[in-house]
């Protein structure tokens, strides 16, 4: 196969390399936009977003900015956080359109991840196995919706100020949370958006419901990224426990990026995995 170019959104909390374009979303926090891109200063936005007391905001990338990214490329996939929480895929969509209709012969695989964080970084690696492959171009598409249907994405919320402001949950439930130490237990819904599954009383039983989870889902030791937002501590604690009842997991632990950290907050850890 030609070389394919790999194209995602920050809310994956990849990073930018040789082989892979990171076109980053845009948090707006009481009128101050936060770019998330190598240069966002993590610290900075968490402090921005700790001491906001009003609605905040994410802007997708433009059309302008996927057509930069697609540059060059004869061959490319774009993959996107969820269309549940974002105009992201939307807006890559019509750039997809623009760029092979001012390229004849330019093939663009748009790919509407339906969820977030590490998920999506699952999925990546799998597309990354696919084009590095004989596989055709013009399979890849059943192909990557066919593994999706076994990733899967967990989260632990240890804050629910920055959803109570955005009108996700009411505020006098996460002030209670907050005090009762409270961590919400939630995934990807089928649409893409957050849904909540449970609500346990400190980390020591959230990791014991997230591994009782992932049984469900019928984890069997394959690839697995855990994401934390300033929590490497609880997220190495999960890794340990996880690799006790699936000593062979691939485990990959890292930082999130603004995105993810709009949405989560700090202390959250988000778990992507497949099921084969």
């Amino acid at each position: 196969m030609d070389k394919v170019k790999l194209i995602i959104d920050s809310g994956s909390n990849d990073r930018m390399n040789d082989d892979l374009t990171v076109v980053p979303l845009t948090m707006t926090i009481a009128g101050q936009d936060f770019v998330d891109d190598e240069n966002l200063d993590i610290d900075s936005f968490i402090a921005s977003m700790e001491k906001n007391t009003e609605e905040g905001k994410t802007s997708c990338p433009s059309i302008n900015q996927w057509l930069n990214a697609l540059r060059g490329s004869e061959l490319a996939i774009i993959m996107t956080i969820t269309s549940g929480l974002s105009g992201s895929f939307s807006s890559a969509f019509q750039a997809k359109q623009i760029y092979e209709k001012d390229h004849p012969g330019s093939h663009v695989l748009v790919v509407d991840s339906r969820t977030a964080g590490p998920e999506i970084s699952v999925i990546l690696r799998e597309i990354e196995r696919l084009v590095n492959s004989k596989t055709r171009f013009v399979d890849l598409e059943q192909k990557i919706s066919d593994y999706k249907t076994h990733t899967h994405l967990l989260v632990v919320l240890k804050s629910l100020h920055n959803l109570a402001l955005n009108g996700r949950i009411n505020m006098a439930v996460a002030k209670v949370a907050k005090v009762l130490n409270i961590d919400v237990v939630g995934t990807a819904s089928d649409e893409g958006k957050l849904e909540p599954l449970s609500k346990v009383r400190g980390i020591k039983r959230a990791f014991k419901e997230i591994l009782k989870l992932m049984a469900e889902m019928k984890y069997k030791g394959g690839r697995l990224i855990i994401d934390h937002c300033r929590n490497e501590k609880d997220a190495q604690t999960l890794k340990e426990k996880i690799l006790a009842s699936y000593p062979q997991a691939e485990i990959v632990i890292r930082s999130m990026r603004g995105l993810c950290t709009f949405y989560a907050e700090e202390g959250s850890l988000m778990i992507g995995f497949d099921d084969l």
